[in-house]
């Protein structure tokens, strides 16, 4: 099983070089199941597009639209791999048999029936199958929000009982940090699927929390790596030590963080607008703090709007949330003093779990709360 990003298949020439890669697996005496995800920013555009029709997009046909991007990398690629002399066959997500919840834009896999791709395999062909998309029960097309392609192959591969998924992209592995913001960052050779979760919940973009949280359950082995560079990636494989105890530190500058007297009346407004709180934080004996990340939300304005309007809930802005993962990290109060020592502001909120300590920021100091809790916990 192998899956590519958007940067893998942005244009024609990595399209036939992901081929390349391809057959050579193939050559090799592997049957290949390929997940791919839309080209370059297509995805993005096809937002943009929406948003100058209506502000304010309707999630079912935003999924009609939205899902026509994998189309395209599948069907390209499928004709690159047939120009090489490699038999291919390309899927949508509900032709292979990925069936969802009825949840638009943010859909949870069910079950996967893969009837046709076990027919294709045995006839000798490479399946490409169109990731982050598939079909309800009511046969509605649906999204998985973003980074779900990765999820797509992980239910795959489960499906499939394929030995290891991987997942390909511009990037060799999983660092301790994003490289654009800590020069000194580390590649890791392996995680648990435990930190990988936390990492990814976190705000690194590497891995779908989702995915990462159904490779736990199902016990798949991921292998993060480079599509265009050898190396050894990242392995993300259940429960085993590792050299180091501190995973990576992330943050997330892509969030709404709301103030709610009334936790239900909170979930309703956002619920409404197809948003879900990452997780809700203590904030006095009654009050919480909601943070709502807004990758998949896809009606902000009008968002913002209900929300302001609601009795007993605030939007706090210009908040970021950074992160240090790591196993037992959670397990002391030293971990968090230290954490507190590192921070160049003083935080809005702190979040303790076995696995992570969380901390609210202003969003303008983040980058800078990054560097110094990596140079606090990882370097040191």
């Amino acid at each position: 099983m192998q899956k590519y990003g958007g940067s893998s298949v942005a244009d024609v020439e990595r399209i036939r070089r992901v081929a390349e890669r391809i057959a050579a697996t193939r050559d090799k005496g592997s049957q290949v199941v390929v997940v791919v995800s839309a080209m370059g920013d297509t995805t993005d555009e096809l937002l943009d597009l929406a948003r100058k029709v209506s502000p304010d997009p309707h999630r079912r046909e935003l999924d009609m639209l939205l899902t026509a991007g994998e189309r395209i990398s599948m069907a390209l690629l499928s004709m690159a791999l047939d120009a090489r002399g490699v038999p291919a066959v390309s899927f949508t997500g509900s032709q292979s048999g990925i069936i969802t919840d009825g949840a638009h834009t943010n859909a949870r896999i069910l079950e996967v029936r893969p009837i046709r791709i076990h027919d294709e395999l045995r006839k000798g062909k490479v399946v490409i199958v169109a990731g982050y998309q598939g079909v309800s029960r009511e046969r509605e097309v649906t999204t998985l929000g973003r980074g779900g392609s990765d999820t797509t192959a992980v239910a795959l591969a489960a499906a499939l009982e394929a030995e290891v998924c991987e997942i390909c992209s511009d990037v060799d592995g999983v660092y301790t940090a994003d490289p654009r913001v800590v020069p000194e960052w580390k590649r890791l050779s392996e995680l648990s699927h435990e930190e990988m979760q936390e990492l990814s919940q976190a705000g690194a973009k590497v891995l779908n929390a989702q995915a990462v949280e159904f490779a736990r359950d199902k016990g798949i082995v991921i292998h993060a790596r480079s599509t265009f560079a050898d190396g050894p990636g990242t392995r993300i494989v259940q429960g085993k030590p590792r050299e180091l105890r501190i995973s990576g530190v992330t943050q997330d500058k892509d969030l709404l963080v709301v103030a709610a007297e009334d936790a239900n009346a909170l979930g309703s407004i956002l619920e409404r607008h197809g948003a879900w709180p990452r997780e809700l934080w203590c904030d006095g004996p009654s009050a919480r703090l909601a943070v709502v990340p807004l990758e998949n939300v896809h009606g902000l304005a009008a968002l913002l709007r209900d929300l302001r309007a609601a009795s007993g809930t605030r939007v706090e802005e210009g908040l970021a949330q950074v992160s240090v993962v790591g196993s037992g990290i959670g397990a002391s109060r030293e971990a968090l003093e230290r954490a507190r020592r590192a921070l160049a502001v003083q935080p809005r909120a702190v979040l303790v779990s076995p696995l992570r300590i969380s901390a609210l920021v202003p969003r303008d100091a983040s980058d800078a709360c990054v560097r110094a809790l990596h140079a606090e916990f990882v370097r040191s």
